[in-house]
């Protein structure tokens, strides 16, 4: 069956093939509470409908009106064959109780690099922040050279970033853009640390060539389902 958990998903589980990140426009944080309570009850109500499927969380944006999903995959394949025997009854339950959903669209990843979790943290994130980087038109090959910049400028500034738990930085397959999904101590620390003086490797990654927009969202972590 299906079970609720309330333990963050760890993005940097070497059996994760295939992240799937997607977003929902709901429009008010009422409907973002109702879709979320539809998803559970839609999830709950069923069996976990494969080994393949690690995980699946439901994130609230801070903006009152959108909603991320996580779903860790273990390969495409499988989420395939999700879509084409168990995904549509889901969806179906769902609008009806909520209905007007916008389903933004659906982004395929590889995570290619983690600045994961000091040993023996446990602590539980108080943000969740995804930042999405597009890449102009013949950069996106150096998206792993952008990656290696931040994490060298995250290990050049502890104090500057003491509050960020984990960093993942996803690969999006169609080349475009890379997606960090990223673990806060608090919001108050995520604000501290995008307040900070700036270093010189900071200012290379935002000064990389071919870097051509960046976009952060904030996030709660409203709901988890796994095998149970």
């Amino acid at each position: 069956m299906s079970r609720r958990t309330e333990t963050h998903p760890d993005p940097a589980d070497p059996r994760v093939g295939a992240p799937f990140f997607s977003t929902w426009r709901v429009g008010t944080a009422e409907r973002q509470r109702q879709a979320v309570e539809a998803v559970g009850r839609a999830w709950e109500r069923r069996p976990w409908p494969a080994g393949d499927l690690l995980g699946y969380h439901v994130y609230a944006g801070h903006d009152g009106s959108t909603l991320m999903h996580y779903s860790q995959w273990t390969g495409e394949h499988a989420y395939e064959a999700f879509v084409k025997a168990h995904r549509q009854e889901r969806v179906d339950e769902v609008d009806t109780a909520v209905p007007g959903i916008e389903r933004v669209g659906l982004g395929r990843y590889r995570c290619y690099r983690s600045r994961e979790r000091a040993v023996g943290d446990v602590r539980m994130p108080g943000l969740i922040v995804t930042v999405r980087i597009d890449f102009g038109d013949g950069a996106q090959e150096r998206r792993e050279e952008w990656v290696d910049l931040v994490v060298k400028a995250l290990g050049d500034d502890p104090v500057g970033h003491a509050g960020l738990m984990s960093a993942h930085f996803h690969l999006a397959t169609d080349g475009g853009h890379v997606l960090n999904y990223a673990e806060w101590e608090s919001a108050g620390a995520y604000e501290a640390a995008m307040a900070a003086p700036s270093t010189d490797s900071w200012e290379r990654v935002r000064a990389y060539p071919g870097l051509q927009k960046v976009t952060g969202s904030r996030y709660d972590h409203a709901l988890g389902l796994v095998p149970g």
